[in-house]
């Protein structure tokens, strides 16, 4: 299990170099090459207000140990796959112990506090490594997937499988990957991009079509079921939310 440390400073300069990061992105201070292979958008096309998350423990923990990070350019690719009833009163009123304010804030606020929220949701079953793949024995999870015709992996920053593919429209590609090694960070489904927009369209099936709470033992991630071990380690991950969320100093992470 992934234990909190307490790391101020740590996380005060995590943040302060995802506030640079994000901005030099945004500002599109990169190389001449770069911004010729990512071209501005039209001025038809209108690009949401967005904000930089803060840092989770794992994140502070991990860059003072020189470990896998977050990188900035992931909190924009969950705020700009964002679907507009996920920054709605649609959303269960559960996400209020993470975010007393959720309702009371704005678009750009909200759009933060959903990045963190999968920050900390890939802390929790990824240690915020891409590459991760996990086979599980339990046997309600140890079954064939449906895809790929093998044992079912967890795979990615959000522990997502193959068969995601068919169930909610994820960009997998089983038929390009099984060519390539298990840890090829050229796996469709071990792209931070594809990955994180496919758990974005996970939560909002089971928070905006099924109705179902933010955390619920039936939800698609353990770490989302209170009572849980690794709920507790989810938990942990979420006691640094945009100050914007805060009702007062205090979050609740019971």
């Amino acid at each position: 299990m992934l234990k909190k440390r307490k790391c101020v400073t740590c996380s005060t300069v995590v943040l302060s170099l995802t506030v640079i990061a994000w901005t030099a992105a945004t500002l599109g201070c990169g190389k001449k090459e770069e911004a010729h292979a990512n071209p501005a958008p039209s001025a038809s096309v209108k690009v949401p207000a967005m904000k930089p998350a803060p840092a989770t423990p794992i994140l502070a923990k991990r860059v003072e140990l020189g470990g896998d990070t977050w990188d900035p350019e992931w909190d924009k690719i969950v705020e700009l796959a964002l679907p507009p009833e996920m920054l709605s009163h649609k959303v269960p009123h559960d996400v209020r112990r993470f975010c007393p304010r959720f309702y009371q804030m704005g678009e750009a606020d909200k759009r933060a506090f959903w990045a963190y929220f999968f920050q900390a949701l890939a802390g929790a079953e990824a240690g915020l490594d891409p590459t991760t793949r996990v086979r599980h024995t339990q046997p309600e999870v140890a079954v064939v997937d449906k895809v790929s015709k093998r044992m079912v992996r967890s795979e990615g920053l959000l522990q997502l499988t193959y068969e995601d593919q068919q169930r909610y429209g994820c960009d997998f590609d089983w038929q390009h990957d099984k060519a390539l090694k298990p840890d090829d960070p050229d796996k469709t489904i071990l792209q931070p991009k594809n990955n994180l927009e496919c758990g974005i369209k996970i939560l909002d099936n089971q928070i905006i079509d099924q109705h179902k709470p933010l955390l619920s033992q039936t939800g698609y991630w353990s770490t989302l079921r209170p009572g849980t071990v690794s709920y507790r380690v989810f938990a942990k991950q979420m006691t640094n939310v945009p100050i914007a969320c805060r009702k007062q100093s205090n979050v609740a992470s019971r």
